[in-house]
C-alpha cells in the first residue's frame, strides 16, 4: 500500500494563525494515525511579503505545539527550476500556450467582462491565435488550456462530491512573463515531487483544488486525496479577527496556554469522538481520522480553552511550570526573581496550579513569594487586617515562631490550637494572616503558603504589617 503523506504548507507572511496551526494538527494526526509521514514546505514565492522572522514564527510555533516533520522542511522558492520546467513540459506538449497581452489589455478584458455581467477573467484571446502575431521579443506569461465542457468533480473527504462546471475555470497563469511560477503551479509541482497523498486544508483553498487539478490532469499525474476543513469562526460566527481576542499561536502561547491544551482543544474544534474531552498525543493519535471532522464552520469558545487549559495545568510537571512561572516574573515589577524565590513557588506549585486557569494567572498567583515587605495589599487583604486581626497576629507570631519543624502539619495544628485557646473560627485566625504573608484574601491552603515563605520570611511579614 502507499505511504500516506501529508503536508502543512503556510506562507511565511504573518503570523501562523491558529487556523493554520489546526490544518498542521489535522495533517500531523492524521498521518500518525495512518503509520503515515508529515511533512512541511515554506511557501515563500511572494518575494515581497515573505519574511525570515515569520518563517522563524513557523518554525517556533509548530515546535512549541510538538508538530514535528519527519523530514526537512522544503522551501518553495528553491524549486523555481522544476516549476518552469513542468510549465515548459505543458507548453511543449500543446497543454498550454504564450500569452502576450499587456497589463492594459488584461484590465480591459475584466472591464468588458463586468459591463456584460460576466466574472472578470481572462477571455482566451491567444489560446489559439499563432505566436507569431507577437511582436517580436515581446514579454509572454504561460497559461494552461483549461477544458471548456463537462464538469470537474472532486470527490472531498470533509465536503463530499464537489462539483464545477468547467466553464467556469479560465485558463490560468502558470509561469509569469517573468520566469517565476505562479502558486496555483508551484503547489501542484511540490505536492507532486514530494508524494503527497492527501492534501489537509482549509475551505477556502477550494476553488484553488479545481484549478490545480487541471495541471495534475494535463501532467497525468494522479490526484491526491483532498480533505477541505471547515474555517474557525469568532464566538459570533463572524470570521475570527482582532476583536474576538487571540488569532494566532504566539498570541495564545504569550497568554499563558499550554501547548497540549491548546492542541486539545484545537483537537476538538470540528472533529469529535463521542464525549471524549481530555485527551493526550498518543490517545489523539489512535483516534484522530479524517471522517471524524464536520462541514460546519467552528467556533471559538475562549471559556471551553481556559478549562481545558486548567485541566492540563493540574496535570503538568511543578518543576516545568516553575520554570515557566520564573520566566515570567521576570517582567513583573518589584519581585525578585532567585532561587529563594524559585524554591517558594516550587514548594507551593502543587496548591498553586489548583486556583490558576493559565499561566498568567499562575504567575500572578504565584508573585507574592517574591516580594520584598512591605508587601502590597490589594482591597480585600486591608479590609481583613483591622486593629483586632492585628492583635491577634502580634499574639500568633509568638507561637508560630517556636513551632519546629516548620511543616505544614505542625503549622496547622498550631493554627487550631491557637484558634480553640482563643475562641475563635479557623478562618477568623488564616484569613488576617494569609492577608499579612500574601497582600491578597486568596492563596493556596495556608498552611503549605507558610512552609512555602518559611519561618524567617513568615515572621518578617507579619512584623511589617504590625509595625508598618
Amino acid at each position: 500500500m502507499t505511504t500516506i503523506r501529508t503536508r502543512f504548507a503556510p506562507s511565511p507572511t504573518g503570523l501562523l494563525h491558529i487556523g493554520n496551526a489546526r490544518a498542521a494538527l489535522f495533517n500531523f494526526l492524521f498521518a500518525r494515525h495512518h503509520g503515515g509521514q508529515f511533512l512541511l514546505r515554506i511557501e515563500d514565492t511572494d518575494r515581497e511579503r515573505s519574511t525570515q522572522q515569520a518563517v522563524d514564527v513557523i518554525f517556533a510555533g509548530l515546535d512549541w505545539m510538538g508538530i514535528t516533520p519527519d523530514e526537512e522542511p522544503v522551501f518553495q522558492s528553491s524549486r523555481e527550476a522544476r516549476h518552469r520546467e513542468v510549465a515548459l513540459e505543458l507548453l511543449e506538449k500543446g497543454l498550454a500556450y504564450k500569452c502576450y497581452c499587456t497589463p492594459e489589455e488584461l484590465k480591459q478584458m475584466r472591464e468588458d467582462a463586468t459591463k456584460n455581467g460576466l466574472p472578470p477573467r481572462y477571455n482566451g484571446l491567444w489560446r489559439d491565435r499563432d505566436p507569431a502575431d507577437a511582436p517580436a521579443g515581446a514579454p509572454y506569461a504561460i497559461r494552461i488550456k483549461a477544458p471548456r465542457e463537462g464538469d470537474a468533480v472532486i470527490d472531498d473527504l470533509v465536503q463530499g462530491e464537489v462539483r464545477v462546471a468547467n466553464v467556469e475555470l479560465d485558463d490560468m497563469i502558470i509561469l509569469r512573463s517573468d520566469g517565476t511560477p505562479t502558486y496555483q503551479h508551484a503547489v501542484v509541482v511540490d505536492d507532486h515531487d514530494m508524494a503527497i497523498t492527501h492534501v489537509i486544508r482549509g475551505d477556502d483553498h477550494l476553488t484553488n483544488t479545481f484549478r490545480q487539478a487541471m495541471i495534475y490532469r494535463a501532467m497525468g499525474w494522479d490526484l491526491p486525496r483532498f480533505g477541505h476543513l471547515p474555517l474557525i469562526h469568532g464566538p459570533d460566527g463572524a470570521k475570527l479577527s482582532k476583536r474576538h481576542g487571540a488569532q494566532s499561536v504566539v498570541e495564545f502561547r504569550d497568554m499563558g496556554y499550554l501547548p497540549e491544551a491548546l492542541c486539545n482543544y484545537l483537537l476538538r474544534l470540528g472533529w469529535g469522538h463521542g464525549d471524549a474531552e481530555i485527551l493526550s498525543r498518543e490517545e489523539q493519535i489512535k483516534l484522530f481520522d479524517i471522517d471524524g471532522v464536520g462541514r460546519a464552520p467552528s467556533r471559538m469558545d475562549y471559556a471551553k480553552l481556559d478549562h481545558i487549559n486548567a485541566v492540563w495545568l493540574r496535570q503538568a510537571d511543578d518543576v516545568r511550570l516553575t520554570d515557566d512561572v520564573m520566566e515570567r516574573l521576570k517582567k513583573v515589577e518589584g519581585v525578585n526573581v532567585d532561587e529563594t524565590t524559585r524554591a517558594r513557588v516550587l514548594s507551593l506549585m502543587p496548591g498553586l496550579k489548583e486556583r490558576a486557569r493559565t499561566l498568567v494567572e499562575l504567575t500572578e498567583n504565584a508573585a507574592f513569594l517574591g516580594r520584598h515587605v512591605p508587601l502590597p495589599m490589594n482591597a480585600k487583604a486591608e479590609k481583613l487586617l483591622t486593629p483586632e486581626g492585628r492583635a491577634l497576629l502580634g499574639e500568633l507570631a509568638r507561637d508560630l515562631a517556636v513551632v519546629e519543624p516548620f511543616s505544614p502539619e505542625n503549622i496547622d495544628a498550631a493554627l487550631r490550637a491557637f484558634a480553640e485557646r482563643g475562641g475563635h473560627k479557623l478562618g477568623q485566625v488564616a484569613q488576617p494572616l494569609r492577608a499579612a504573608v500574601t497582600g491578597s484574601n486568596s492563596s493556596p491552603g495556608i498552611d503549605a503558603t507558610l512552609q512555602a515563605l518559611g519561618r524567617d520570611e513568615t515572621l518578617a511579614r507579619i512584623g511589617a504589617v504590625l509595625h508598618g
